[in-house]
């Protein structure tokens, strides 16, 4: 009996960005092995772009705004029959062998129920990449590389949401936490340690791509700074975050924004994270910290 071929869908949560989820057709239309379905998942109208192509055939749904809320949407949209689902973030620009190189890994490596591909660059370091130089990056590996794909992998504490990959058959009945609003800071890890019961995650070098790290339609820094603190200890309290990882992560940042923020970098707010961090802090020593209350700042 003939073996079906495993269906791929690419989900891309998107907001106040319509220029880059544009390109995500073209994206596609450049992939070696075509996706079986493309997902946006939006807030409205607004996010998407201003001219659509029919024959592209992107399937749309609108949700409440924030990245969970937005990626739950997704996963209640797509068909039974998908296999694979690819959450890509819409400034990620993947190689014309991503998808082919996904099949091939997790066709490969049965064990596997959730992996990180490998990034060329990454923007959100840095004032951002921009688009043309992202596609020269792919395109400058793809003409090395070909279609070879190296199945090499790397221990990982959770998946990088900019570009994750999970078997459908793991993640039933599992959703993102909504109680991490907007930007959702660290819901790609706490999603992805609920899923590693169910088997392995790593990254691997079977699938490429850049992150432009685009600063439009970011949430302002103030809340970034807030989050960096309540996610993170939320997340310990809830047990999908290792409390060593979590707390290493929270000071780092902590010590980045205050040792920063005289000479900050051109890109980066640093006294507005600062100032995020003191109000969790403050809320932290009053017993009264959450994710949510980001969205009172």
């Amino acid at each position: 009996m003939t073996k079906l071929a495993p269906k791929i869908a690419v989900v891309i949560a998107s907001k106040g960005r319509p220029e880059e989820l544009g390109l995500w057709t073209a994206h596609m239309r450049r992939q070696s092995r075509q996706p079986d379905l493309l997902l946006w998942a939006v807030t409205g109208e607004a996010d998407l772009p201003r001219t659509m192509n029919e024959e592209d055939g992107p399937m749309v749904c609108i949700s409440a705004p924030g990245l969970c809320a937005q990626r739950n949407a997704a996963l209640r949209a797509l068909p039974a029959d998908i296999d694979l689902i690819a959450f890509f973030d819409d400034d990620y620009v993947p190689s014309s062998h991503c998808l082919a190189g996904v099949l091939a890994f997790f066709d490969a490596t049965p064990g596997v129920v959730g992996a990180s591909g490998r990034l060329l660059a990454d923007g959100i370091n840095s004032r951002g990449i921009s688009m043309e130089e992202g596609l020269a990056m792919v395109q400058t590996h793809d003409l090395a590389s070909g279609t070879q794909v190296d199945m090499s992998t790397r221990p990982i504490v959770g998946l990088y949401g900019c570009n994750m990959v999970f078997r459908r058959t793991a993640i039933e009945g599992e959703w993102f936490d909504e109680n991490l609003p907007l930007y959702g800071w660290q819901e790609d890890v706490d999603f992805a340690r609920r899923i590693e019961r169910h088997g392995k995650l790593c990254g691997t070098n079977a699938f490429i791509g850049v992150h432009l790290g685009s600063r439009r339609g970011r949430v302002n820094e103030c809340r970034l700074g807030y989050s960096q603190v309540s996610n993170m200890l939320y997340l310990i309290r809830k047990g999908s975050m290792p409390a060593h990882y979590g707390l290493k992560r929270m000071v780092f940042n902590m010590l980045a924004n205050h040792g920063r923020a005289l000479f900050a970098e051109p890109w980066i707010d640093r006294l507005g994270r600062a100032k995020g961090n003191w109000l969790a802090l403050g809320d932290f020593l009053r017993g009264r910290i959450t994710p949510q209350r980001v969205l009172e700042l």
